[in-house]
């Protein structure tokens, strides 16, 4: 059975607050600052684009990742 792409959970490890951007990180394979960075970048930029709510939607609707799913990665 082929693996397929990796489901979006909220990071354990890699979290400031509630670990959605590092969780986004994990998932696009990039670097959590670089993630943390282009969304208060976009947040303060754009009129239209509410950060901080969608942060908490985020949060709430993103799963925390489990023990078992924990994989390491080696930004580099």
């Amino acid at each position: 059975m082929s693996r397929g792409r990796a489901v979006l959970q909220r990071s354990r490890d890699d979290r400031i607050i509630a670990g959605v951007c590092g969780g986004i990180a994990e998932w696009l394979g990039w670097d959590p600052t670089l993630v943390r960075l282009l969304f208060v970048l976009v947040s303060i930029f754009s009129a239209a684009f509410p950060g901080i709510l969608v942060y908490l939607v985020l949060w709430i609707v993103m799963p925390e990742r489990d023990d078992e799913d924990v994989e390491f990665i080696d930004y580099g």
